[in-house]
């Protein structure tokens, strides 16, 4: 069986997590791993143990054990819902991917940030992700700040064995019926 990475790629609020629950009911034999399920674990369970200041290197350190652990230990197809905004970052793990035989997807987010401020404004997710954060209206600020940088440059079709981009909820639907193709192929 041909096992598959999806990846999902976007700003805050863009319908990554909704897309990813979804998707994994509709594709068989398939995992979500979400980052900000580890950072929730993390904030409630040990948060003495957060760096203070630079990178959250304890939530990738949890994040990655679990990739490892369903990569070596599971048939699943894997569905990584973060923000993936990283070129460098997200060429890496296609390419650990790649070199153990998954085929890779991703789903890229360009939602308008018109529309992901209003979905911000009135949000009523759980804010106990963040470390260096006091809301989503700040990640988004960030995240729109940050599209500037070197790094932070948007995936492109040949990074990938199969690309979507997604700019509108309507467009989810069809995306979902074609991973669960690629699957079936």
């Amino acid at each position: 069986m041909k096992r598959l990475l999806i990846i999902t790629v976007g700003k805050t609020h863009s319908g990554k997590t909704t897309f990813a629950k979804r998707l994994e009911k509709e594709l068989r034999n398939s995992l979500v791993i979400d980052q900000d399920n580890h950072a929730d674990f993390i904030n409630t369970h040990y948060k003495a143990l957060l760096p203070r200041q630079g990178a959250n290197t304890l939530k990738y350190a949890v994040t990655e054990t679990i990739v490892d652990y369903a990569t070596a230990r599971s048939n699943f197809h894997l569905i990584l819902c973060n923000a993936n905004r990283s070129r460098e970052a997200r060429l890496a793990l296609l390419a650990k991917f790649h070199g153990a035989g998954f085929s890779s997807i991703l789903v890229h987010f360009v939602i308008p940030n018109e529309v992901l401020a209003a979905r911000v404004a009135t949000s009523n997710r759980n804010t106990n992700v963040f470390r260096s954060a006091s809301s989503f209206g700040e990640v988004l600020q960030r995240q729109h700040a940050e599209s500037t940088q070197k790094d932070m440059v948007p995936p492109t079709k040949d990074e990938t064995n199969y690309y979507f981009e997604i700019s509108s909820s309507d467009e989810a639907s069809p995306t979902i019926k074609s991973i669960v193709q690629i699957a079936r192929e």
